[in-house]
């Protein structure tokens, strides 16, 4: 492992979010970054960020590294804390939901 990045507290569904992450894992970061590009989800926007996130952490922590021998190493959502709100019923009645936030961690490595 290189470097790490994680965002935290991310406003969407853990399980929309890993049919993206699956998309990227093992791939090379410059081709990673194409694949969220011209991938349709809402969730390619927020992942992107932390890749790049991770990328800039990479060369903060080493500056001679090349940015093209990195690679995707681990990267995976956790599910983070639910918020409970309720919504108007019939009747008088209210019916629970919940909002769904995810944590999202993605870790380079270089190829040799």
């Amino acid at each position: 492992m290189i470097s790490k990045a994680t965002g935290r507290f991310i406003r969407m569904s853990p399980q929309k979010a890993r049919l993206v992450v699956d998309l990227i894992r093992g791939k090379n970061v410059s081709e990673a970054l194409m694949t969220l590009k011209f991938t349709n989800k809402r969730a390619t926007f927020e992942i992107e960020k932390v890749v790049k996130s991770a990328v800039a952490n990479a060369t903060q922590k080493n500056e001679n590294i090349d940015v093209d021998d990195l690679f995707v190493e681990k990267c995976f959502i956790n599910e983070g804390p639910r918020q409970k709100r309720i919504r108007p019923a019939p009747m008088g009645r209210a019916y629970r939901y919940q909002r769904r936030t995810s944590h999202i961690t993605i870790e380079l490595g270089e190829k040799e």
